[in-house]
Parts: structure tokens; C-alpha cells; sequence
């Protein structure tokens, strides 16, 4: 059964890992998310594509991370892996950067509230070429196709 956003009621899984990607055309532009949820077995399990406001990069990639987050708590996941071409929100999430942009503050803290709901808990950087199913569910939003 599908709640409309590409994701099953009643499937429940434990782990997952998310890919993410955020991408903004200008900075702030037109911008959009991409993510990708798999199993640990590599199947996709959820896609996010998903146009958003004109807003900057940055913003962009907290908001492709929150969105997989929230699919993940919807999915009853327990044990999350976030794997993100951001250096800057990977870094501020783990406490490696502090955060100096006050519009990026209650992004960070919407992601320390959906961690909060999760057992296990981990963010990775990634280059950007480890995160092409991402960034083309971002790009495909953004084209509007």
C-alpha cells in the first residue's frame, strides 16, 4: 500500500541507507532534493525527487537530508547510514564544523530531532561521483521532468 510519496505503510525495515543530494541553479535559485533509500542489500527501497522553494545550496542539502530522514522514521527504521556529497553538512552534523549561517540553524535541528528518533546514526561523506542516483533524482525535480 503506498502513502503517496513512494513509500509503503507496510514495510518495515530496520536498516537503511540514504543517499542525498541537494542542488541549487544560483545560489540562492531554483533548487530541489534527490534521495535515494536502500537496504542493506543495496535494493531501493524509496526515491525522493522534489522541487523546493528558491533557497541556497546548502540549504538544499540539509533539506535532501531531512527528507530521507523522515522517510527512514516513517519506515520504522532503527539503524540509519546518511551518505552526502556535502562537506559542510556532514561535518556540521557530526560537530566537526560549527554552524555560522543562521538559516542553516533550524535545518541542523530538524536532523537532530529525526536522529533522536533512531537507534544508530551515522553520516559519511561521499564524492559526488558515489552519488549519482541522488543527484539525478535532484537534477530530474529541478528540470521538472
Amino acid at each position: 500500500m503506498m502513502n503517496g510519496k513512494g513509500v509503503s505503510r507496510n514495510l518495515k525495515i530496520e536498516e537503511l541507507i540514504i543517499y542525498t543530494d541537494g542542488a541549487a541553479r544560483g545560489n540562492p535559485g531554483p533548487a530541489a532534493i534527490g534521495a535515494a533509500l536502500k537496504d542493506e542489500k543495496d535494493n531501493t527501497v524509496a526515491t525522493i525527487s522534489r522541487r523546493l522553494a528558491p533557497t541556497t545550496n546548502n540549504q538544499a542539502e540539509y533539506q535532501a537530508i531531512i527528507a530521507g530522514l523522515e522517510d527512514a522514521v516513517r519506515l520504522g527504521a532503527k539503524n540509519v547510514s546518511v551518505k552526502s556529497d556535502s562537506k559542510l553538512a556532514v561535518n556540521q552534523i557530526n560537530g566537526n564544523f560549527k554552524i555560522k549561517n543562521t538559516a542553516l540553524r533550524p535545518l541542523y535541528q530538524q536532523v537532530v530531532q529525526l536522529i533522536g528518533k533512531l537507534e544508530k546514526f551515522s553520516i559519511t561523506y561521499i564524492p559526488r561521483e558515489q552519488n549519482r542516483q541522488a543527484d539525478a533524482l535532484a537534477n530530474k525535480a529541478l528540470d521538472g521532468r
